[in-house]
């Protein structure tokens, strides 16, 4: 596995602070217009064959990493198990302030998805309350929003706003999706090609499931980000290849090239 490092700037990111700056959109968006609505989800599918084992409460993942025994075979970041696919590539996101990694964007094919986990409360449900937030902060730049049923439950699927790098204006398609487990939420945001394939929708949705969150017994307060971690024994390496000017995104820090 390489790793590769970038520099910039990258605001913070909070559940209720998404979609500021455009920064969910710029992490798993193309840097382009979009000019379609994006599809809706597919039909829920079964679990993929080789997903771990769950307890019926958590059947189908994301997966509490107390019900999963074994976690070989999968890539430990910390609060985030992460199991390799074919042509999967890895991008830890880190805060430039602080140097911690504030999230994960994977990249299968064409298509994007970004990865934050948060402390949760025992009982209450975040994602109706961040969905609610969203939408409003959408609503706000001139975007729109649908609720939708999917596959993990209710998600977003939204056109944000957006101005390409060789300054068209037009929109970002992208879906977001919240999954409130056992004291922590996992919050996703898928870009690209899945907004309009259904196969390439049911890949990111199949790596989505297979997802282990590890919460860890630390008493932490809600929305409170996880610690994510730069798996150990990877190499790292300077990234060479430069962004394109006006697409906004944020600190891409350390890169697995591909995994699988």
């Amino acid at each position: 596995m390489i790793f590769k490092r970038k520099k910039k700037a990258v605001a913070e990111a909070q559940p209720e602070q998404t979609i500021a700056g455009l920064n969910a959109a710029a992490a798993s968006g193309t840097g382009e217009p979009a000019a379609e609505k994006p599809a809706k989800a597919p039909e829920a599918e079964a679990a993929a064959q080789d997903a771990p084992a769950a307890t019926p409460e958590r059947a189908g993942g994301p997966f509490d990493g107390d019900d999963i025994e074994d976690h070989e075979g999968f890539l430990d970041l910390g609060a985030l198990l992460i199991k390799p696919v074919p042509g999967l590539q890895l991008r830890l996101e880190v805060e430039e302030s602080t140097q911690r990694v504030i999230a994960v964007a994977l990249e299968i094919g064409g298509s994007r998805m970004q990865l934050q986990v948060f402390a949760a409360p025992k009982s209450d449900e975040l994602w109706p309350g961040i969905s609610t937030q969203i939408a409003t902060g959408i609503a706000d730049q001139g975007g729109e929003t649908e609720m939708v049923p999917g596959r993990f439950g209710n998600e977003l699927l939204a056109r944000v706003p957006q101005t390409a790098p060789d300054g068209r204006q037009g929109h970002v398609a992208l879906r977001f999706l919240g999954i409130d487990g056992p004291r922590w939420f996992l919050r996703a945001v898928i870009g690209g090609s899945a907004l309009t394939d259904a196969a390439e929708s049911k890949i990111m949705e199949d790596t989505l499931a297979q997802v282990v969150v590890v919460r860890g017994d630390t008493p932490m307060p809600p929305t409170e980000l996880l610690s994510l971690t730069v798996p150990s024994g990877a190499l790292a390496r300077p990234d060479e290849t430069g962004e394109a000017p006006g697409t906004e995104r944020p600190e891409r820090g350390p890169e697995i090239t591909q995994i699988g």
